[in-house]
């Protein structure tokens, strides 16, 4: 049923007429790559920031509001453009290893988000200036740096067709975690 449905998606003018422009496709994906390096690089500072690591004379409830809205401006437009990049070829993207890596990743992520924002940041004034931000604080940061060192990785790699689901004999496990649908093999 996904298949079908990312099949017709795939097959509509609109993603037809992106993936096969010769500027569109490049302005889409160098979109996508700097609004991911404004998100990343004011996601990391703020993470080193909540670690303690750097800038701790700087009060976090300031540095977080002076940096939050450029953090949310490029996560944005990059999911924007990666909503765009996904909607050019989807079953390419949806049978990617690589890409699932990424979308597992962007799950944790979102959900440290959350937490981070619901729990955590609601007592930043107790440890707003010098202090060491609490281990919640900092445990939030160290998933955030991973997990968005990883999501940067697993798109990087989605270009690559390693596994691609033409591309057989693989191993089931691969087929299996690319969603791969492979015949069986004849007698």
């Amino acid at each position: 049923m996904i298949l079908s449905f990312l099949q017709w998606l795939g097959e509509t003018p609109w993603s037809i007429a992106l993936h096969e422009s010769q500027y569109v496709w490049s302005v889409v994906e160098t979109a996508h790559v700097v609004t991911l390096a404004l998100f990343v690089g004011t996601a990391a500072a703020l993470d080193v920031r909540l670690l303690g690591a750097a800038m701790v004379q700087v009060p976090a409830s300031e540095f977080t509001s002076r940096l939050l809205p450029w953090t949310r401006a490029g996560f944005a437009v990059m999911v924007l453009t990666g909503g765009l990049l996904f909607y050019a070829t989807p079953i390419t993207y949806y049978q990617s290893l690589f890409f699932r890596v990424k979308v597992l990743l962007l799950c944790v992520a979102a959900v440290n988000i959350w937490y981070f924002h619901g729990r955590t940041h609601r007592g930043i004034a107790s440890w707003n200036v010098g202090g060491r931000p609490p281990r919640a604080a900092r445990i939030a940061a160290i998933v955030s740096l991973v997990s968005w060192s990883g999501i940067v990785v697993a798109g990087r790699l989605v270009a690559y067709n390693w596994f691609a689901c033409d591309i057989q004999p693989q191993p089931a496990f691969v087929n299996w975690a690319s969603g791969c649908v492979v015949p069986p093999p004849s007698p």
